[in-house]
């Protein structure tokens, strides 16, 4: 069963979402607010693979949701909808944990197609694989738990860092350009723009790196990608 939490409090608005969604073969559970979200997280013991959180709720908004989901689940799928186009915005979300970003106003099949590469990317942190682990440096990456170890100190990742760090550690001291990077993580037939690889390189290098402003381990390529150093 797919399941997918809808955050919107404009009634119109998350009609619509629901009825695309319903098309595309999810199971739809209705929040207008971020406290009925929570509830609704707790009830179903963060039973969703997806959650679809609008950023502008009334009482708690959609960055505290986004925060305090996160914190529970590393492997539930976050998008973000906003009806602003300002960049601080989608680098808020996404520095929180969101997985990706939306725009209002959006067309049912970007909606669904973007709900689906994120549910695909649940579906297969649920699998296991026949594979064993990763290993660079100090870090171990775990392809059956699909969990980062740094010194043999678990680091709390979401499955889109999960997905990078695979990337990289199978691709090490190679460059990888923007494009490529976000081809494989998210997809093909990704409808959003280069800059979602940026900030997940930049909230990764938080987590991996001693000085995030002078990495060891994950590189910048001026002007084309990123480069993980073995």
């Amino acid at each position: 069963m797919k399941k997918i939490l809808t955050v919107e409090d404009e009634s119109s608005i998350r009609e619509f979402v629901v009825i695309n969604l319903k098309r595309a073969g999810y199971t739809v559970f209705e929040a207008g607010s971020g406290e009925e979200a929570l509830e609704l997280f707790e009830q179903h013991n963060g039973d969703f693979d997806v959650i679809l959180l609008d950023v502008m709720l009334p009482g708690i908004d959609g960055f505290t949701v986004c925060k305090k989901i996160r914190e529970q689940s590393g492997t539930m799928g976050i998008i973000m909808l906003s009806a602003k186009s300002q960049e601080m915005d989608k680098v808020s979300g996404l520095m929180l944990g969101a997985d990706d970003y939306v725009t209002k106003p959006f067309s049912p099949s970007e909606l669904v197609a973007r709900v689906d590469a994120i549910h695909r990317r649940v579906v297969a942190a649920e699998k296991t694989s026949s594979a064993d682990k990763l290993t660079s440096g100090p870090f171990a990456l775990n392809l059956k738990s699909r969990t980062l170890e740094k010194n043999n100190v678990e680091i709390e990742i979401t499955q889109v860092e999960y997905q990078l760090m695979e990337l990289f550690m199978n691709n090490p001291n190679a460059a990888l350009s923007r494009s490529e990077i976000l081809s494989k993580v998210w997809g093909e037939n990704y409808f959003g723009d280069e800059k979602i690889v940026d900030v997940n390189i930049r909230r990764l290098r938080v987590k991996l790196e001693e000085d995030p402003s002078k990495p060891q381990y994950l590189l910048t390529v001026w002007g084309f990608g990123y480069k993980w150093i073995d």
